[in-house]
């Protein structure tokens, strides 16, 4: 795989938009620290802005700062899923900013099982992006490059090639972990209960 590296990077530290495949669909991310990329993702797809965005990375452990604590419930649910189509809620720490959250005190936190996405992570700044499905609100998660060049180019800044690596197209489950109870929020391919 052979990435504009310096370009996508300079793209994300300038309040930039991109979309990139993962293991279920494909996504639009930017960095997390930056409030006005954040608004662009929901002004791309026109979210209400009372749902959260969710972080993404190729790793847990650069996930974990931005939790409060991993109840042991989570931590078995992370050794067992992750990396793959399971979204984590937990109470979010000091380091999620309100634009990120909605003003929820929770954060969603995914390790998507992909190549691309993983090789992605490892040159971005910080290693984490802040994310959602590429898709106007409603309609269908996008799922192949083509198809986000087509829908997305004149709105994003760079849409990364997925290599070969395509998005199977079930949505993640989405799970909430309070202390050790489990709640689903939304039912995908993986059943945690």
């Amino acid at each position: 795989m052979i990435f504009e590296k310096e370009k996508i990077i300079k793209i994300l530290k300038n309040d930039g938009v991109i979309a990139f495949v993962t293991d279920t669909v494909w996504g639009l991310g930017c960095l997390p620290t930056s409030e006005r990329a954040c608004k662009r993702i929901y002004e791309i797809k026109k979210r209400d802005e009372r749902k959260p965005l969710i972080l993404m990375s190729n790793s847990v452990y650069n996930l974990v700062k931005y939790v409060d604590s991993v109840p042991e419930k989570a931590d078995e649910l992370i050794n067992k899923y992750f990396p793959g189509a399971l979204t984590l809620v937990m109470k979010k720490s000091g380091n999620v900013p309100n634009w990120l959250s909605s003003n929820m005190d929770t954060i969603g936190i995914r390790v998507p099982n992909n190549a691309t996405f993983k090789a992605i992570c490892d040159f971005i700044p910080g290693r984490v992006l802040a994310t959602t499905s590429a898709n106007v609100s409603g309609l269908k998660p996008a799922m192949t490059y083509e198809q986000v060049v087509k829908d997305y180019d004149l709105k994003v800044d760079y849409v990364i090639e997925d290599f070969g690596n395509c998005a199977k197209g079930t949505a993640s489950t989405v799970a909430g972990v309070f202390d050790d109870e489990v709640i689903i929020f939304r039912q995908g391919i993986i059943k945690v209960i």
